[in-house]
Order: structure tokens, then sequence, then C-alpha cells
């Protein structure tokens, strides 16, 4: 990335895209998680990996630097879960939902993944980087919407040191380069202090200094806690 005028994510060449998913290959957790959620899913899939349950965007500069390098991917179509339409995304809602730079895409699925290929939201699945309303980075909370599918959103003490110094590094230099993707994560942060004080929730969060916090959704003022007292969901709870 060095010595180049990059204004977006479309920007980075394939060297560039490999080096961030070298740089961002620690697995979560010591435990596969995959087999914790998977017996819940049921289509036998971990959440994550189940096209059917969540469709991965990626940035277009990954869609063009994975295509010759694996098949593992495709431009989701949208009829993937047509053997079961009651699982059946919308495309138009969700395709409206993609920032611009970023296409959806669907993979072979995890009895075929080839890890060293996995996009971006992939590896940062059920995360995304906290940033408050005054524009600082904290750290990691997580999608709400797959609290009830995904085993480590209720088993948050099991995320590894090294899976979140990562996920912090790796984030820290892609808001360096290009402010719209920390502004697109500033706005979801902010969508999410919405959504939390509409229900009188904390919201956890994995702080990038280490540690554990639940922050008010109102003051944003965080409280530091033991992982063991962070909320569990059902079926995990």
């Amino acid at each position: 990335m060095k010595n180049r005028i990059l204004r977006s994510p479309a920007d980075l060449d394939s060297d560039d895209i490999h080096e961030l998913y070298t740089n961002f290959n620690a697995p979560i957790s010591g435990l596969d998680c995959g087999k914790m959620c998977a017996p819940h899913n049921p289509n036998g899939k971990p959440f994550c990996c189940d096209i059917c349950a969540a469709v991965p965007a990626a940035h277009i500069s990954e869609w063009k630097a994975l295509q010759p390098v694996t098949n593992l991917w495709h431009t989701w179509r949208g009829d993937e879960c047509a053997e079961d339409p009651s699982t059946t995304k919308d495309r138009s809602r969700l395709e409206a939902s993609v920032p611009d730079g970023m296409i959806l895409l669907a993979c072979l699925g995890p009895q075929a993944c080839q890890r060293p290929y996995r996009v971006l939201s992939c590896r940062q699945f059920p995360f995304f980087p906290y940033v408050t309303s005054d524009y600082r980075f904290l750290g990691l909370s997580y999608d709400w919407e797959f609290e009830n599918s995904c085993w480590v959103i209720s088993n948050l003490g099991q995320v590894s040191d090294g899976y979140r110094e990562e996920f912090v590094t790796t984030h820290d230099r892609l808001f360096a380069l290009f402010q719209d993707e920390f502004d697109n994560y500033a706005a979801r942060s902010e969508e999410m202090r919405e959504h939390f004080a509409a229900q009188r929730r904390r919201i956890a969060l994995l702080h990038r200094n280490g540690g554990f916090h639940l922050i008010s959704p109102a003051s944003e003022r965080m409280r530091r806690v033991d992982p063991s007292m962070l909320p569990q969901h059902p079926p995990y709870r």
C-alpha cells in the first residue's frame, strides 16, 4: 500500500488484499465456535457459513483479487436458498444495504471452505468496529441481529487476545486510509446505540486495549466488567 494514492478500498490491488488477509487470520477462539452453533441451525451449518442466514459483503477489490486464485466464491444470485422459500433473502433489500464499492458474495459452504481466501467480512463476523459519537474507534462490538444464532456473542470471554489485536490493527489501517470506511462504521455504531437505547440495554464492548465493558447507549459511559457478567442469549444462555 506504499507510494500510491488510495481513494477507496476499490483502489487496493491483489497484493494489498492478500496482505490484509495474512495479517487478519487469527481464529476468534480456541474453540471451534462453528461446532457450537451448528447444532442449533436447522441446516446443520455454522450460522456464519450459512448463506441462508448471512450473506457476506466484500469490497470489489477483494472479489477481483480472489477470482484468479480460488473457486470458493461466486456473486450472490439470491436463489441459493430456493429449496427453502422461508429463508430466501430479499435481494433488493440486501443490495440496497450494501455500501458503495462492495458486492454480495456466496461461497461453496463450510464443507468446502478455503480459509486463506475468506473475505474480510467473514474474518470479522460477528463483530464490527465500534465508533463513539465523538468519532473514536474503541474496539469490537457485534451485529445484534445474530444474538440468537451466533454462539460467540453469548461467550465473548472466549474471544482470543490475538484475534482482538488483529481485528483492531486491520481496521486501524483501513481507517487511516479511507474516511468513508470509518464513517460507515460510525453510522452502524449510532444505529446500535439507538436500537439498544430503545430496548434499555447496554452495549457489550471488547475494548481495543483489553478488557470487557458495558456502554450506556444514551450517555456512552463505560463500565469495565468481568466477561462472565456480559449478557447471554438463548439458546446459549
